[in-house]
């Protein structure tokens, strides 16, 4: 799956406004989900837009409430986004109506009928993981986790690694805790820019696809900015080698 190198997380906001201007600024990957409950304001934006529908990654999931009812379920998802596909449809969770056979054999029709391109996954452990792949017999178009500097699953990105799929990282900055952690900020000084601007740095030089959540141009423009900073690997040793941890969404 070619997803863009930063995107855009949606949870949160419900101002179709903001989804425009993300757009019109050169944001292509839209990141919501159906808990969100703003796929309508997030189908609003993209409409508002303008911009060639090709052009755009754009991406919901599944709430674990609605796993065993996946084609109704999405075309749900579709009636509120305005749109006649999506191109990456997640399971948000292994969770609840999760029934790895069923569940993705039927993600799996749904992509086989162009209602969506690819089938990924969130919040997936490498069981999961392998369970995935017996079903199916090949690797998810992405797995979206938490990860961050204070939050690094290894055993996610090196599985990610392994089998050649983008792993999308969901609150990159740690819940705004990543400015306080003194080898991000150590590293945002070397190169003259915020903690923040530095935390997505580092998991772009990871090969890590993030998408922060945000709401002004200011902010928008802020994390658009990272992908002209270049770290170095000392720098990406400094922010790898983080003794604290602090999971904000554990299982």
């Amino acid at each position: 799956m070619d997803i863009p190198k930063l995107g855009l997380g949606t949870m949160g906001i419900d101002d179709p406004a903001t989804i425009e201007t993300a757009i019109e600024m050169g944001y292509r990957h839209l990141d919501t989900a159906q808990i969100y409950d703003n796929e309508a304001a997030v189908g609003d934006g993209i409409d508002r837009a303008g911009v060639d529908r090709d052009d755009l990654v754009v991406a919901t999931k599944l709430w674990i409430d609605q796993l065993d009812r996946v084609r109704e379920s999405t075309e749900e998802s579709l009636d509120r986004l305005g749109l006649d596909r999506v191109d990456v449809l997640y399971v948000h969770r292994p969770k609840g109506e999760y029934d790895p056979e069923a569940t993705l054999a039927a993600l799996d029709e749904l992509r086989e009928d162009g209602i969506a391109d690819a089938v990924a996954v969130s919040n997936f452990e490498v069981g999961d993981l392998d369970r995935f792949r017996d079903v199916l017999g090949r690797a998810p178009a992405a797995n979206q986790i938490e990860y961050h500097p204070l939050f690094q699953p290894a055993d996610r990105l090196a599985d990610a690694r392994d089998h050649d799929y983008p792993l999308v990282a969901y609150s990159p900055l740690a819940g705004g805790e990543a400015r306080d952690v003194d080898a991000v900020v150590e590293v945002a000084d070397r190169h003259g820019v915020t903690p923040e601007q530095a935390s997505l740095a580092w998991l772009l030089e990871k090969g890590i696809h993030p998408i922060p959540k945000a709401s002004s141009r200011e902010h928008l423009e802020a994390n658009r900015a990272a992908l002209d900073i270049d770290l170095d690997a000392d720098d990406v040793e400094a922010i790898d080698g983080i003794e604290r941890e602090n999971e904000l969404y554990p299982e």
